[in-house]
């Protein structure tokens, strides 16, 4: 039996469904109607009704195989960055079912934008007790530094989020108001975009309205929210950083709309504006100012000096910048307040006050505690079924109080009843998901699931616009993972109807930009060449070392054995030191993330360094690192010796990609502090390299020619030195081509010529600075070296190479030094007053 015609006949008989009050009598269905019929948006998708379960098990793994491809993941608050999860079955409404929504949600966001334009301007809706005053200076998303009529903002409010659900009737209730920084527009985007590449002929078929040109609505209201007076706006997203829950979804906004995405720390105040900080802050003054910010920061966190003192997460004087109005966050500061459910029982009355109209789209029955009558209701349903309502505070999670004693919330409301309220616990309507059970059988592993639908609107020019479609999501769950997610389909009444009912594109002011990217920014993609390099250069030497262990295998030589033994020196001089076993060791090597220089520990700073850069990157970044995790995956499964070299072969396809992607950037800052970093970080990996393996000479003159081939094999150099010097190994010959070769990509010649280059070209350097004259002063050092005196050895060293290495090494760890403190510094972090002593605070001036 089909995928759909299951389904149907599963509903159609409670008894036999899956679970005892999932029947059509107790939920609606979004699939199934009472009789037991497809609804209307579902019976034209023929296709669908030929899915089976083991269609859907090649989807899934499908799907979870692009999300890993594309680098999508979720910040968990207790197990760190987790897999995004997306069911394989659309969420499907009918073109009528949805413009119903539209208008209500349309005007929703209208009667909010009215509401905290009141809020925070006239507040009639308070002096008229149209709402209690407790209710809003309460709650902790009343930002009191705006409350004043002359820091009111028109129409602040930009974009709204609205959490919805269906109850017995199929009717639409509100859940939940997010307005102060809605996620998920990315996350229903990317849905969108691997849900139509694993079921393209259902998606071809179904004739629904496509996302993309809903976000060109989006770019245009974020150029329009600019300052009066601002024709060319600077426009950024402000982001907590990479541990935030969905820090995704920023980045993936951000780089889909080509704004810069920057932390608290790459913006300064001066002068009552926002400005981004250049490198050499506050030496060097500000000079791109930033007149738009989509904020993804909580408004608390967003200034340490009016706000919540010690926040790292935003900008000290940002509050006094927007009362201003020299430059706009998306959404205000104070806009939080409207996330209040304490405002939800009043909005009925509010509608009509400010904008003359009957509410449309309803919230979830709600009663505010404050209100005698609300406060007994919420009581009465507490003593005869605790399960029907959910108690919550008014600025907190709908979940805090799971698991508290009913007795122990009736007391908590009594003390401070304006603090709560109570809300229906709304039947969720059903959809038909993905869950497999424990064993992993895929013949029952269709469910009928609980679901919720967050959809989002953009205030378009005069008027609200909502996307359509959004984000659903099942609820309930495993709660140590991602929430299962759910892609929107609307479909269309019209095949010839527009996409997202924009008739045309507007086409916007073409102008060449070119944002300064920020010092931290720069770091971190520094930083990234480095790891690379460091990861690319460690698997190399792993892969050199897993040779000469497979020949020992089969009675290699005893200088076979040396050979090992020096490659295996060298990656501990890299390393330290961990397993005598020579198999446990490589596999430590590439797999112990807790091991400092070992592959997995460079590639996950690598990964974190690229987060952080997330809008600058191409999705293809984030297919290399899910080449280079399968590769890890496989050996941790595989107990066996020889998968050591066929992982090892796979992470450095997966590293070697990524030069690949970068290749492809604009030459700008980013673009040659990742190139300054690789090849930094080569020369020291080759300094490494050589010092642990032919510093030391060996008894025996073979035992040096072998290393030596291994030192090539390592240095990715063995066929260069061929075709150079016809197979003889000479010392002087190997440290010739590895040294002093400048037409040598592997060479410390090379690599000094390409960092003093892309030093050069970054915006910082002058020709004369620091970092420039020490790279060309090594350069000359390294002209006038005699490389037949480094080979020459005294006994069984070559102290002249050692002490070359050494110092060279130094010399780059100086260079690096010099680099960062003048293309990455931006001023001392910021420091809370409380954290300063009398002393530092004594003859502070204004």
């Amino acid at each position: 039996m089909s995928l759909l015609r299951e389904y149907a006949a599963a509903q159609a008989q409670p008894t036999l469904a899956f679970g005892a009050d999932t029947g059509p009598s107790v939920r609606f269905d979004e699939v199934v109607a009472p009789d037991g019929t497809l609804r209307a948006a579902w019976k034209g998708m023929a296709a669908a009704a030929d899915l089976t379960a083991l269609d859907l098990a090649r989807v899934d793994a499908e799907i979870a195989t692009l999300l890993a491809d594309d680098g999508v993941g979720y910040e968990h608050s207790d197990r760190g960055s987790v897999p995004w999860r997306l069911d394989p079955l659309p969420l499907v409404m009918d073109a009528a079912t949805w413009a119903r929504l539209d208008v209500g949600l349309a005007q929703r966001a209208e009667l909010l934008g009215a509401l905290l334009d009141d809020l925070y301007g006239a507040q009639r809706t308070l002096a008229e007790g149209l709402i209690p005053a407790e209710t809003v200076f309460a709650h902790a998303g009343f930002t009191r530094p705006l409350a004043r009529t002359s820091a009111a903002e028109a129409h602040p409010l930009i974009l709204t989020g609205t959490d919805l659900g269906r109850d017995a009737t199929g009717e639409w209730h509100v859940l939940a108001d997010r307005v102060q920084a809605p996620a998920g527009l990315g996350y229903a985007l990317e849905n969108r975009r691997v849900l139509s590449s694993v079921l393209p002929e259902l998606y071809q078929g179904a004739g629904l309205h496509r996302l993309e040109p809903y976000f060109g609505s989006v770019r245009a209201a974020l150029l329009q929210a600019a300052p009066a007076g601002v024709t060319d706006p600077r426009i950024v997203v402000l982001t907590p950083g990479t541990y935030s829950e969905t820090a995704f979804d920023q980045a993936f906004l951000a780089n889909l709309l080509g704004l810069p995405l920057v932390q608290g720390e790459d913006l300064v105040v001066r002068g009552g504006a926002v400005w981004m900080k250049p490198a050499g802050f506050p030496t060097n003054a500000p000079h791109e100012r930033v007149d738009v910010i989509l904020r993804r920061v909580d408004a608390d966190w967003c200034d340490p000096l009016e706000l919540r003192a010690g926040s790292r997460l935003g900008v000290a004087g940002l509050t006094e910048a927007v009362r201003r109005g020299t430059v706009r966050l998306v959404n205000g500061l104070g806009a939080g307040v409207l996330e209040n459910p304490g405002l939800m029982p009043f909005l009925p009355v509010l509608c009509e006050r400010l904008l003359g109209e009957q509410l449309r789209l309803p919230s979830v029955p709600t009663w505010w505690c404050g209100d005698p009558e609300g406060r007994d209701a919420v009581l009465t349903a507490l003593d005869e079924d605790p399960d029907s309502v959910i108690v919550r505070t008014i600025d907190g999670r709908a979940s805090e109080f799971d698991g508290v004693d009913p007795a122990d919330l009736r007391r908590r409301i009594l003390e401070t009843p304006y603090r709560y309220v109570g809300q229906q616990r709304l039947p969720l309507s059903h959809a038909p998901g993905w869950a497999p059970d424990e064993s992993g059988a895929i013949e029952t592993a269709i469910g009928a699931l609980p679901v919720t639908l967050r959809a989002f609107t953009v205030r378009d020019g005069g008027a609200y616009r909502a996307l359509v479609g959004g984000l659903a999501t099942h609820v309930g769950g495993d709660p140590t993972q991602a929430p299962v997610t759910k892609d929107v389909w609307v479909l269309k009444a019209a095949e010839d109807d527009p996409d997202q009912g924009v008739a045309a594109p507007s086409f916007l002011p073409v102008g060449r930009s070119a944002p300064m990217l920020s010092p931290r920014a720069v770091e971190d993609m520094y930083w990234a060449g480095r790891y690379s390099e460091r990861a690319e250069d460690l698997v190399r030497l792993v892969l050199t070392a897993r040779s000469y262990a497979e020949q020992l295998d089969f009675g290699s030589s005893q200088d076979g054995a040396a050979t090992l033994s020096a490659l295996i020196a060298a990656l501990q001089r890299l390393c330290g030191h961990r397993y005598d076993d020579p198999t446990a060791e490589l596999r430590s090597l590439l797999m112990d993330a807790d091991r400092p220089g070992s592959a997995a520990h460079s590639l996950g700073h690598l990964r974190e360094a690229l987060e952080g850069v997330r809008d600058q990157l191409s999705g293809d970044t984030w297919r290399a690192f899910a080449v280079t995790d399968r590769a890890a995956a496989s050996l941790r499964a595989t107990p066996r010796a020889r998968q050591i070299a066929e992982s090892a072969g796979r992470m450095l396809t997966g590293i070697l990609s990524l030069q690949g992607v970068t290749a492809s950037m604009i030459r700008d800052d980013g673009w040659n502090a990742i190139e300054a970093g690789r090849y930094l970080e080569r020369a020291v990996q080759l300094c490494v390299l050589l010092d642990a393996t032919v510093t030391t000479t060996a008894a025996r003159r073979g035992v040096d020619r072998a290393v030596m081939g291994g030192v090539l094999l390592a240095a990715e150099s063995a066929v260069t030195h061929r075709r150079r010097y016809r197979g003889d190994l000479a010392e002087a010959g190997v440290l010739e081509l590895l040294i002093a070769d400048g037409e040598n990509p592997r060479s410390l010649a090379f690599a000094f010529a390409r960092v003093r280059e892309h030093i050069g070209s970054l915006s910082a350097s002058t020709g004369s600075t620091r970092p420039e004259r020490m790279i060309e002063e090594l350069e000359q050092t390294l002209a006038t070296t005699d490389v037949v005196a480094l080979a020459r050895a005294e006994g069984d060293r070559r102290e002249e190479l050692d002490r070359f290495l050494s110092e060279t090494r130094a010399q780059l760890h100086q260079i690096s030094e010099a680099i960062a403190l003048l293309h990455f510094s931006a001023g001392p972090q910021p420091q809370a007053l409380s954290a300063l002593s009398t002393t530092e605070l004594v003859g502070v001036g204004p």
